[in-house]
């Protein structure tokens, strides 16, 4: 079956065409922001970026996530999703704004941080209550096929995005001024997916009523107990623990890969700032590829292995393809490489998303999948401190490339050894 084809009998259903657009919209203004926020960072005639400054600035961009996750989740088990998409945007819009203006007036960088922080915060509160809604709007049979089309359909339009943010930037300028204008194009787009979202009916997506569930008040107060006890419900179902340590795990080793292929583009490839953009786009690209190839693959392969063996399947390529070509330390390498981990990261993500709503309680959903936050991005931040310590100034480094690779095989190893013999059941069927 083809994506088309996966997209064809998904989008059958109106509700879910609406939550799909909502994130399409979302996610293309996202990468729009993503690629202002790199080329601000690291790529801007007036910035020389070390590999701890490089660190820095990732945890400043992805920590939010990390922090805001649990409150994000005991809101989103309580709150109507449909209003939280509504709202998000328009808040986020808001401070994009703000972003773009203090760019523009030349403020110190941790202004433009301390804003940024507060956009992803609320990108990840928003990501997290597409994928809690996503069940009700998708019959069962058919959630393998959503999450394959929806989150890779997500990251296409977060590539395409940042794509069009290149070639905004080429327009604007690569000074500050242009990026002033970038973050402005991308709150006006974010704020268009408010008016998607608009559309679907109040209490469609959930969550369900409990009349014993706290109210959220009393439940920000206890929000602790209520992770812990999200975490509590995960470590009883083997596959979806063995899922989000996977996850985690290819968000490490992914991490220690991007920090030192920026490093590498920036200062070994080239020492040109808009020489290593321009050249760096060429991996965004290929990654893109990966990730439409997995949607592709995915569904197929699931239907004949299951998830639980197409993780680690997808981990243990991606390893020794990774070594095999980065060993050498050429660009061509390294295009070829982002091909092949955009293939394998999103394979573990369409599975871990599957297994994850497959196996687990809608009261806990919102709560796990901030759980699944706070390991995605915590742990690549995790990786940006790590080869902070590890890397050269000019990216290359063997030790960081031979950690990422075996990290990726010994992941696969750990995650049959956790989920062997949890599920039995026959290969998921794929409704054509």
């Amino acid at each position: 079956m083809s994506i088309v084809s996966d997209l064809r009998a998904v989008l059958r259903g109106r509700d879910f065409r609406r939550l799909f657009a909502t994130r399409l919209v979302s996610q293309f203004s996202d990468g729009v922001f993503q690629f202002a926020v790199a080329g601000y960072a690291f790529f801007t005639p007036e910035n020389q970026t070390s590999a701890a400054e490089a660190a820095v600035a990732f945890a400043v961009l992805l920590l939010p996530y990390s922090l805001l996750g649990p409150f994000a989740g005991v809101l989103i088990d309580r709150w109507d999703r449909r209003r939280i998409l509504m709202v998000a945007p328009m808040v986020r819009g808001a401070f994009l704004l703000l972003a773009a203006l203090l760019v523009g007036l030349g403020a110190p960088d941790w202004c433009f941080y301390a804003v940024a922080l507060i956009v992803l915060g609320v990108n990840r509160f928003f990501l997290s209550a597409l994928s809690a809604g996503l069940p009700h709007v998708v019959a069962g049979e058919r959630l393998l096929i959503a999450n394959s089309v929806t989150p890779t359909s997500g990251t296409i339009a977060t590539f395409i995005g940042a794509g069009a943010g290149y070639l905004m930037r080429l327009v604007f300028g690569p000074e500050h001024g242009g990026t002033a204008l970038l973050l402005v194009v991308s709150g006006v787009i974010f704020g268009l997916s408010a008016v998607i979202a608009s559309t679907m009916a109040k209490g469609l997506l959930g969550p369900t009523y409990d009349s014993a569930r706290p109210q959220a008040r009393e439940a920000v107060r206890n929000v602790v107990t209520g992770m812990v006890d999200g975490v509590r419900h995960v470590l009883h179902l083997r596959s979806p623990a063995g899922a989000l340590g996977a996850m985690a795990a290819h968000r490490f080793m992914y991490g220690l890969v991007i920090v030192m292929t920026v490093m590498l583009y920036r200062y070994y490839f080239t020492t040109d700032a808009e020489a290593g953009l321009n050249h760096i786009t060429g991996v965004l690209a290929t990654s893109g590829a990966g990730f439409f190839v997995a949607a592709l693959i995915t569904p197929w392969a699931t239907r004949r292995f299951r998830p639980e063996m197409w993780i680690p399947l997808m981990l243990a390529t991606g390893g020794v393809l990774l070594l095999v070509l980065c060993l050498p330390f050429h660009q061509a390498g390294f295009l070829v490489a982002g091909f092949v981990l955009g293939v394998t990261g999103q394979s573990v993500k369409i599975c871990a998303d599957t297994i994850v709503q497959r196996d687990v309680e809608d009261a806990y959903l919102g709560r796990v999948f901030s759980i699944y936050d706070m390991l995605f991005n915590g742990m690549f931040v995790l990786a940006a401190v790590v080869a902070a310590f590890l890397l050269p100034a000019d990216g290359k480094s063997y030790t960081v490339l031979v950690i990422a690779s075996l990290g990726y095989v010994a992941a696969a190893v750990v995650y049959r050894l956790v989920t062997a013999g949890a599920d039995r059941r026959a290969p998921e069927k794929v409704a054509g």
